[in-house]
């Protein structure tokens, strides 16, 4: 690492946290602090769901993966922009008009208080477990190749992010992540040309190489559920951007605290279709990278041994001075963006969720003050979570993370079920709930060949990347089923419905009256 590179990631941080500096102090509600007031405009809220979306992971994995193999992995990515297409229209006005702040009020609404402390549950669990783990991902990539300790990266980064995200609220944490989406562009756009255009690099004979050997295909079109072909990673991306768009506090959030129906929707709009880009520009530096390498223009060590080290090396030894430094800048914000947005909405829901409901008589004031407190101890869990990770370098807590992976699915398709069902009660739900943790145990423990736990001819058949869509399934099948036995009588619980929201948009009179008692 240059000079010029540690000045230009010390001066981003810096940004970074002014940014919280500024907000601080002007968040004196629960409102104001974790939905910024509703204020936020439209343009804002979709680079922030950018900043959300693109996560450190993605800087190494996807390239990785282009580098390794081929374009399978953009296939999610495709499917995230035809989910919010589907449904964004419907489900983000709707859901502005539905909850005030935690998208699991909607489950309570619905299914009563423990299916929305389930659901909120499911979701923090599985947040938490991923934040340790990009932290840790990030940490390890980056010491790998630029020398530097794990555990002060963790340390530092984190307490960074920590610091801001308290002091600014989500006002903080949505202009940090403008400011990280467009320096995530600009590294983009630097990296491919000088992949391209530097004076030792052959685009053409590149391009060549590249679709000679297939490297930019979206996969085998076989249908077969077995291995990670395109439509095993259809069916994976349409059923986890459904989650992220419908039971995802961190997605849901963004389009609450726009500033109206109208700026929630470009604001979606928008981040979704900058994602895509995105995620495809990475896959492109991959195949780039691998034909750079295969023509012999760089020369990787015998220290490079996986795919995913090769960009973090290239970012590190190939840039002219001060580029590696922006990327890496990039890279940092990635991560601390990620972790800003998941410790707010952590915040968020520990204290509507949990603390409101066993302290209802307590005052706003009150709440906001638990809910600061829940973003520093979260950070600090997740900080000492990266840590150990670095230690055992990943296999202590490896049945932590299996546990998580069970306990976090479904909420898809628990939505769906409350969404498209006007019979569905808390026994149809609790019958969905208890099918799906079922199942996805016995297929997360006997996936792989029996990795965890081997049956024998038992074993889970198909490919894991299926297993939260068919857990998502069954709990909605399970859950219809349930309501067909045991429907739910007719009440203002049942009344949430997307049949009910297109009642109300043909009768303005009768939507008022409807919404009036839930706001």
């Amino acid at each position: 690492m240059h000079t010029i590179d540690m000045l230009v990631l010390s001066a981003y941080v810096l940004i970074l946290v002014a940014i919280g500096v500024y907000f601080s102090g002007r968040q004196k509600t629960t409102d104001a602090y974790f939905v910024a007031s509703r204020s936020v405009p439209g343009w804002a809220v979709g680079l922030s769901l950018l900043a959300t979306i693109i996560t450190s992971v993605t800087f190494i994995a996807y390239p990785g993966a282009a580098y390794a193999g081929d374009w399978t992995l953009l296939v999610p990515g495709i499917l995230f922009v035809v989910v919010i297409v589907a449904i964004g229209p419907v489900v983000v006005p709707f859901f502005r008009h539905v909850v005030s702040m935690s998208v699991y009020e909607y489950f309570g609404k619905r299914f009563g208080p423990w299916a929305r402390m389930y659901a909120s549950f499911a979701f923090a669990t599985g947040h938490f477990a991923k934040m340790g783990f990009v932290f840790y991902l990030l940490a390890l990539s980056v010491s790998e190749v630029a020398g530097w300790r794990i555990a002060p990266l963790i340390i530092g980064l984190g307490a960074i992010a920590v610091f801001y995200t308290f002091i600014g609220g989500l006002k903080a944490v949505i202009w940090t992540d403008v400011a990280q989406g467009f320096l995530l562009w600009i590294g983009i756009a630097v990296t491919l040309a000088l992949l391209l255009f530097a004076p030792h690099a052959g685009p053409g004979a590149m391009f060549h190489l590249i679709a000679m050997h297939h490297k930019t295909r979206l996969g085998s079109l076989d249908f077969n559920l077995t291995r990670p072909t395109f439509w095993t990673l259809a069916l994976y991306g349409l059923f986890f951007y459904l989650q992220k768009y419908t039971a995802d506090q961190t997605v849901v959030q963004r389009y609450l605290a726009a500033k109206s129906d109208r700026s929630a929707l470009s604001g979606i709009a928008m981040g979704a279709w900058l994602c895509l880009p995105v995620w495809t520009a990475f896959m492109l530096i991959g195949s780039l990278l691998w034909a750079f390498y295969k023509l012999g223009y760089g020369v990787l060590p015998v220290a490079i041994t996986r795919a995913d080290q090769v960009f973090p090396y290239y970012m590190v030894t190939q840039m002219p001075m001060g580029v590696g430094g922006l990327f890496l800048a990039a890279l940092f914000g990635a991560a601390m963006s990620m972790l800003a947005s998941d410790l707010n909405c952590l915040g968020l829901i520990l204290t509507e969720d949990f603390y409101a409901h066993f302290f209802p008589r307590n005052t706003d004031a009150q709440r906001l003050r638990f809910g600061k407190a829940s973003i520093v101890l979260s950070g600090a869990l997740a900080i000492a979570v990266a840590l150990r990770l670095s230690s055992t370098h990943g296999s202590a807590l490896a049945l932590y993370y299996t546990a998580t992976a069970i306990v976090a699915g479904g909420l898809a398709g628990l939505f769906l079920l409350a969404f498209l069902s006007r019979r569905a009660g808390r026994a149809a739900a609790w019958t969905g709930i208890a099918a799906n943790l079922l199942f996805t145990t016995y297929a997360t423990l006997t996936a792989n060949g029996g990795k965890i736990l081997n049956l024998g001819g038992c074993n889970y058949p198909w490919n894991e990347y299926t297993i939260g869509a068919v857990g998502n399934l069954l709990l909605l099948a399970a859950g219809l089923l349930g309501a067909a036995l045991f429907p739910a009588p007719a009440s203002a619980s049942s009344r949430h419905t997307l049949w009910d929201w297109l009642e109300g948009r043909k009768s303005p009179p009768i939507q008022a009256m409807q919404l009036g008692d839930i706001r």
